[in-house]
């Protein structure tokens, strides 16, 4: 079983337990060595309006995905399990998240064996399973499936006025 199948594997099953525990998977990545890999599953509130999950609330969801996972036994020998929330780069994997985070800076990787395969933009939506993002050369457009991988690009840019050159305090420095 290659790692794609155990992500595969494991996404299938975290989904369908996940509800009963008011749960979103985000998403499940499984890197590594195939020997001894890396499951790495992020999660987050059902509700889209909710504060962000804390590591308080990891750390009990922690649990049944541990059982879930050693249940399932998909990974043959050791594996290293991280449940974490999805951070500020969060992934887009659902229709639902494309719409929801509507507006974000985004970075889309496709599934292309030629052509571009790499697109950085606004993130316009989803509708009927059609992403679309704007970029500096103008507007895309692309079918889910396509889809390898999208992540919310994080901002780390200053308010103005803030800093130390954008300040304007009087004295001694």
């Amino acid at each position: 079983m290659t790692l794609d199948d155990v992500r595969s594997e494991l996404l299938e099953l975290l989904e369908a337990e996940a509800p009963s525990h008011d749960i979103d998977i985000v998403d499940v990545e499984v890197v590594g060595s195939s020997k001894a890999p890396t499951v790495r599953v992020r999660i987050d509130h059902v509700d889209e309006d909710a504060d962000p999950i804390t590591l308080d609330e990891v750390s009990v969801q922690t649990a049944w995905i541990s059982d879930l996972v050693d249940e399932a036994d998909p990974i043959e020998g050791r594996y290293t399990l991280e449940v974490s929330s999805p951070g500020m780069a969060r992934p887009l994997r659902k229709e639902r998240d494309f719409q929801r985070f509507a507006g974000e800076n985004v970075s889309l990787s496709l599934n292309v064996s030629e052509g571009r395969r790499r697109y950085t933009g606004k993130l316009e939506g989803c509708t009927d399973g059609v992403v679309r993002i704007t970029t500096d050369e103008g507007p895309f457009e692309f079918e889910l499936g396509s889809i390898r991988s999208c992540a919310i690009k994080p901002s780390f840019d200053a308010p103005k006025g803030t800093g130390s050159k954008g300040n304007n305090r009087k004295g001694k420095r």
